[in-house]
């Protein structure tokens, strides 16, 4: 979240990047709030200051003229505690406000929605022109026994899947494809929970159990299923106090994501694009301000390093204002295109990586320190999908089938699959 201060004396710029993110959020009602917020706590002040010159004169006059002193302190006590009463629930008001307001935003995003996003970036390899008509991954899969979904709606219901024989040694080998090339870029490499804390989700920015949310939460316990690792690397440093000369740090885990894609539906989200389980590896780093931008920019660059080398077409996109998720001042997404999407192949997002600035460590409480300075100072968080799994095996067997029906292994996946074509 935002500083509270910086939000209530700058209510005007608050306002209109509300605005231009599309977030519907009372900035008029947390002013009028903070500013009751304020006057209540110089009243408290005023009568604690006013009880306790009462309470040290009660020493100083006779005893039969203490009563009406210790009953005016009494007085004073008591009001004083009734306006700290009425703080606490103009505080619980403001906060709820406050933790709803998204982050600032790059002056250089692109303004609008999703529609209105700005390519920045292309990768090296070329859209295929196949002198075939292409199939769909879920055609190729299902020929090609990759995966079940029969048997996954039949256990779980709608939206998950069984992968099969070469489908699961492509999952093992895009993780230790990404996993390698983390290690050698200087990430350490963790596997995390599938469950965290609710207020660990509210940490990062997840909205565990509001009306829109899309986790699945565990009845009767204070427990979410994770969307993403982003969740649990970032709370894994809650309230952690860091040494300047330990940033950056980055961070690679492995997880499930669990999402429940409420909504989703359409021939642009069938078979593995969208579904309620994927595993996923994530990058995430925490930095000192003044060394964000640069680590969003090297996020990206392993991104697309990972894509490049495994030879997909992709473009990279300044995700729109109207589009970006409520910690984010920046994100990028990659799109990597899909064949078998839409009539005539789509670009479809494999990953996306952001800066949320310090938005996420205010609420998880993460500083750092500088030797040379008094107190402490806000991390700032950024995140980054290495390779998400199931979309990765989308666009691999769209962009590698052949005419046949078989698909190619691309050449950075052989060592770990142990052959170069899929066939049945």
């Amino acid at each position: 979240m935002l500083d509270r201060r910086f939000v209530a004396d700058n209510i005007d710029l608050i306002t209109e990047n509300c605005r231009i993110r599309g977030a519907s959020v009372d900035v008029t009602k947390f002013a009028e709030l903070d500013i009751l917020r304020r006057q209540l706590q110089l009243d408290i002040d005023r009568l604690n200051q006013e009880a306790g010159q009462v309470s040290k004169s009660i020493g100083k006059v006779p005893p039969d003229e203490r009563e009406p002193l210790k009953a005016e302190g009494r007085r004073l006590r008591e009001e004083a505690s009734k306006l700290q009463s009425r703080q606490a629930e103009v505080i619980e008001e403001s906060d709820r406000i406050l933790r709803s307001i998204p982050n600032l935003t790059h002056p250089d995003a692109p303004h609008g929605g999703e529609a209105d996003a700005t390519e920045v970036r292309r990768g090296v390899s070329s859209v295929p022109d196949f002198p075939f008509t292409p199939k769909d991954h879920v055609e190729l899969g299902e020929t090609l026994k990759l995966f079940d979904f029969e048997a996954g709606s039949r256990v779980a219901g709608h939206g998950f899947y069984f992968l099969t024989n070469d489908g699961v040694l492509l999952e093992l080998a895009l993780q230790k494809y990404a996993v390698d090339l983390l290690m050698q870029e200087g990430f350490t490499v963790m596997t995390t929970p599938d469950v965290a804390r609710d207020s660990i989700l509210e940490g990062t920015g997840f909205m565990p159990r509001g009306p829109e949310t899309q986790i699945y939460s565990i009845s009767n316990s204070d427990l979410s299923l994770v969307a993403t690792a982003e969740i649990t690397l970032g709370g894994a440093m809650h309230e952690k106090i860091f040494n300047i000369n330990e940033l950056p740090l980055k961070l690679c885990g492995i997880s499930h994501c669990f999402r429940t894609e409420a909504g989703a539906h359409g021939r642009a989200t069938r078979g593995l694009y969208r579904v309620h389980q994927f595993t996923k590896v994530e990058m995430f780093a925490f930095t000192a301000p003044d060394q964000s931008d640069a680590m969003h920019q090297q996020l990206l660059d392993l991104e697309c390093k990972i894509f490049d080398g495994l030879g997909i077409p992709y473009r990279v996109v300044d995700t729109a204002t109207g589009d970006l998720g409520g910690p984010a001042y920046r994100k990028y997404d990659l799109e990597a295109w899909m064949p078998g999407r839409g009539e005539a192949g789509e670009w479809g997002e494999v990953t996306s990586t952001s800066n949320c600035t310090e938005y996420q460590a205010r609420r998880l409480g993460i500083r750092f320190r500088k030797p040379s300075e008094k107190g402490t100072q806000f991390v700032h968080t950024l995140n980054g999908t290495a390779v998400a799994i199931s979309r990765a095996i989308v666009a691999i067997l769209e962009n590698y089938q052949q005419a046949d029906g078989s698909v190619k292994v691309p050449d950075a996946l052989v060592s770990w699959i142990g052959k170069t074509v899929l066939t049945v």
